[in-house]
């Protein structure tokens, strides 16, 4: 295991970490969108590089638009004060 495999870990972890605790669904989003080319990346480092595209269309590209555009489309709604 090299340097580079050591640091894409930690970089997934951290990116992991991120999401789970981002509190904007945006946000939330883009960190997703980028968990998704670091293991594009990991798979290419492990020799399978259709798993890796795969990775990289649906994983960043299709499942990245479909949440921003489902976030686009609704509305958040204020918790209603119970008096």
């Amino acid at each position: 295991m090299t340097i580079l495999d050591l640091v894409l870990l930690l970089l997934l972890i951290t990116l992991a970490l991120a999401v789970v605790f981002s509190k904007d669904l945006l946000a939330a989003t883009m960190i997703f969108s980028v968990y998704s080319l670091v293991m594009a990346i990991i798979f290419t480092r492990l020799q399978s590089p259709d798993v890796a595209l795969t990775e990289a269309t649906v994983g960043a590209g299709i499942t990245t638009m479909l949440f921003i555009v489902t976030i686009i489309k609704t509305t958040r709604r204020e918790d209603d004060k119970q008096d």
